[in-house]
């Protein structure tokens, strides 16, 4: 029997939970699959995993045979990858997942860079606001943002989203400017909800060095981060977004930035991929490749503000300074460009 190609099984199949899955990922009939692992059971002497209708589950002798495995294909790959690169470049399929919105505003107009440097890399690219398992789905790499809580991945810190918050010229003229923060009890808010908590996130403002939340009224909450931006530009309500989702409708006249003196928490961008795997050539150059294009982006950073005389126009705000403070991660927010 091929036992690399019965390892590569095996573990893809602990790794998604599942023969079809497994197989379809790695190309090959689902049947294959399965008799592959029947074969390198009876091959061991050993059973390696339980099956349930519902679940699989590794004996103690399989979670072994797993963590060596990982090992071995890990060693391999990059030795396969080490003398790949020698000749040709990073190359092999990369299967990336990023939000929507990150995807089509910042990634997709430079794409062709990143194919064009590194033509042996087969890109599969995946947008949505919802946050993948890497591992079950077969994911190389995924573009995140906010804190991350998940310790099976390894993070390679992007950099920081500008956020600004912003309303309709629609919204303002019924319900006013707010010039204050004190104000903000006489709005409306669209409000973000996670896909995978389900938490509902207001607005955020730092104040004195402080992360301070707003409790805002509103009946209106979305998941997905495009359709909060047009519920903004539709006059549903204040909004709160990185000011790459929102710069061209600034531009064009259809949000107004509103609150400008009070620093937004920047949202921090990540890129992870699985602890259990060495980070190929081909995942290198796509991460570094993305931290290039974001570096060179004025609207993916966190901008700086000159200082602001709001006591001038506004006595009312003396005592709100809105002095730089250091930043604040979202702990949830996936919305901007999912958790």
């Amino acid at each position: 029997m091929d036992k690399l190609l019965a390892m590569k099984v095996f573990t893809k199949v602990v790794e998604m939970n599942s023969f079809a899955r497994a197989a379809d990922a790695l190309d090959i009939p689902r049947a294959s699959a399965t008799t592959i692992i029947k074969n390198l059971e009876a091959n061991l002497h050993t059973r390696l995993m339980q099956r349930t209708t519902r679940r699989l589950n590794l004996t103690p002798e399989g979670a072994g045979y797993y963590e060596r495995c990982v090992r071995v294909l890990a060693d391999i790959d990059e030795i396969e990858d080490s003398l790949a690169n020698v000749v040709k470049g990073p190359r092999g399929k990369l299967r990336v997942d990023m939000p929507g919105s990150l995807g089509r505003l910042i990634v997709m107009p430079r794409l062709e860079e990143f194919r064009e440097r590194h033509p042996h890399v087969e890109l599969m690219l995946g947008f949505g606001d919802r946050q993948v398992d890497l591992i079950q789905e077969g994911v190389d790499c995924a573009l995140r943002v906010g804190n991350l809580d998940d310790s099976t991945l390894v993070a390679r810190r992007l950099g920081s989203l500008s956020t600004i918050t912003a309303a309709s010229p629609a919204y303002l003229a019924r319900y006013g400017e707010p010039r204050s923060l004190e104000e903000l009890d006489q709005h409306v808010a669209v409000h973000y909800f996670s896909s995978r908590t389900g938490r509902t996130l207001g607005l955020n403002f730092d104040v004195n060095g402080e992360s301070r939340d707003m409790k805002m009224n509103g009946g209106l909450a979305v998941n997905d981060a495009d359709a909060y931006v047009m519920c903004g530009v539709n006059g549903a309500g204040i909004i709160q977004a990185p000011l790459f989702m929102l710069a061209s409708h600034v531009e064009a006249g259809d949000l107004k930035e509103i609150l400008a003196p009070w620093k937004v928490r920047s949202m921090p961008l990540s890129a992870v991929y699985p602890h259990n795997r060495h980070l190929a050539p081909k995942v290198r150059v796509f991460v570094e490749w993305v931290a290039e294009i974001c570096a060179q982006s004025p609207l993916a950073f966190a901008r700086n503000r000159p200082p602001i005389d709001r006591t001038r126009d506004d006595p009312a705000v003396a005592t709100q300074s809105p002095l730089p403070a250091d930043e604040v991660y979202s702990d949830e927010m996936d919305m901007a460009v999912s958790t």
